[in-house]
This record gives C-alpha cells, structure tokens and sequence, in this order.
C-alpha cells in the first residue's frame, strides 16, 4: 500500500506538470524561432508598415509584388560578383568570361567599362551590341551567360530542416524553396510561412499558407533571388511536444516508482 501510494502522488505531480508544460507552451514561441530587426513574428504583423533602422520600411502585404527591373518577374536582375561569359557572334577575340566588380560594373575590351548591375541578360545585351555597333562593328550580335549568379540566391530560414542559402532559377516557387530546405522540422508550422521582399527602399514582407498551396487553394507564389523565408513555430505543436516529453517522464516515474516492490 505504502509502494502504492508513493506512485499515485508522484504520476500526479507529473500530471500538474504535464499541464504547467503545456501552459507554458500555448504563451510562448519556439527557442528557435528566428528574431531580427526585419522579421516580423506572426502575432505581430497588426501594422501595415513599420520603420527599418537603415532606412525604409517593412510593410505587411498580401501578396509580394515582383521585384523591380524583372519583365515582370519573367528575368532576374544581374548583381556584384555574378560571373558572365560574353559571346560576340563570329569575334572570338572579344569574347570572354567577365565577373560584375562590387560597383556593378564589367569591362570590355574596345567599349571599357559599362555597368551591368541591376539590368537583365537581354538588356545587357542589347547595350553591349550598341556600343560595338556604334563604332566597332556591323550588326554585332552579343550573347550572355550567366555561369555563376550571387544574386540568384535565396535565404531559408527559421522552423525548417536544413535552413541555409539556396540557389533558384527564374522558375522557382515557394515550394520549392520549402523542399530545398528539407521540408518543415517537427514544430514548424506550415501556416506561418513569411516571405521578406527588397522592393526599393522598402522590405514587403507577405504570410503565405504552404497547406492551403498544397491543396491548389491559394497560388503557389513565384520566388526570387534575394528572398528571405522564414517559417515559425507552431505553438500547438510546441506543446505537443511538451506533454510527449513530460508523458515519457510520468511513465517512466511510474515505473521506478514500483520497482522497490519487486
């Protein structure tokens, strides 16, 4: 009876705890959950637009518009430190692999200098082929290809299984940035996806549902090099997890505690 008792007192103590864990869990974010000066917890996205410290704003919006200079999302900008193979038609000698120095710009031979951060492939073309047409040759015909893109690169972030830098091609969806990262980790919330956008000045940050894209509810939204996605916590699962963890602590009390019987 004495052995009895003992057990029944203490799997009630782990009980009372079983409910403070999950308490607990239900008021609070996961540990992991990431916290910048540009990320915006889920709870906290009640203000359309909130001043950044280097100037700008975060502004909360339904849906991310395509970043600026794309054809409307169909090309991605060139950035700093992409690395470009410049092809003039029939002139071997004036082709060659070129790199975009930190002020964005390539130098040619004949032509020098021309900038080339923040236009297109086909923009950039098209200005080289001017440059060498005004003075150097008949009807050039200029051809570029990105071997290595810094600026095609996304960020994944927060309650995912292996966050890290990503590279993406002008196709690339939420999705499947989602599955690069390996997928949502056991307490991420598939709700709480949070893509952060630099749109001038500003960072447009929008909540997109993975389930309800999953579902062919809402549009699987297109992704661009240089966006951040952060996935938070989901508090039930949180506390899901809480109350495994503290079940595991009550049955294994329970068994020690009739041990001394035996």
């Amino acid at each position: 009876m004495r052995i009895f008792r003992f057990a029944r007192s203490h799997v009630r103590t782990v009980f009372v705890l079983i409910a403070s864990l999950a308490m607990s869990a239900c008021t609070s974010t996961s540990s992991t959950t990431p916290s910048s000066s540009n990320s915006v917890d889920a709870l906290q996205l009640t203000s359309s637009s909130a001043p950044l410290a280097g100037g700008g704003a975060l502004r909360v919006v339904k849906d991310l518009p395509a970043p600026a200079n794309t054809q409307n999302g169909s090309e991605q900008p060139l950035s700093p430190n992409d690395v470009l193979d410049v092809s003039v038609f029939q002139v071997d000698n004036l082709s060659r692999t070129v790199q975009v120095d930190s002020g964005g710009q390539i130098s040619l031979p004949l032509i020098g200098t021309i900038t080339a951060a923040g236009k297109t492939v086909r923009q950039l073309e098209q200005e080289i082929e001017t440059a060498y047409g005004a003075n150097y040759l008949q009807s050039p015909d200029v051809t570029i290809f990105v071997k290595e893109s810094i600026g095609q690169r996304i960020t994944v972030d927060g309650e995912v299984n292996k966050a890290g830098i990503y590279p993406v091609s002008s196709n690339s969806s939420l999705i499947d940035a989602i599955a690069l990262a390996g997928g949502f980790n056991t307490v991420g919330d598939a709700k709480k996806v949070f893509v952060y956008r630099n749109i001038g000045p500003n960072t447009l940050v929008a909540n997109y549902n993975v389930e309800e894209i999953r579902g062919g509810k809402s549009r699987n939204p297109p992704i661009y090099g240089g966006d951040k996605i952060v996935v938070f916590a989901s508090k039930s699962k949180i506390a899901m997890n809480n109350l495994k963890d503290a079940l595991g602590v009550a049955s294994s009390a329970a068994r020690i505690a009739v041990i001394p019987g035996l």
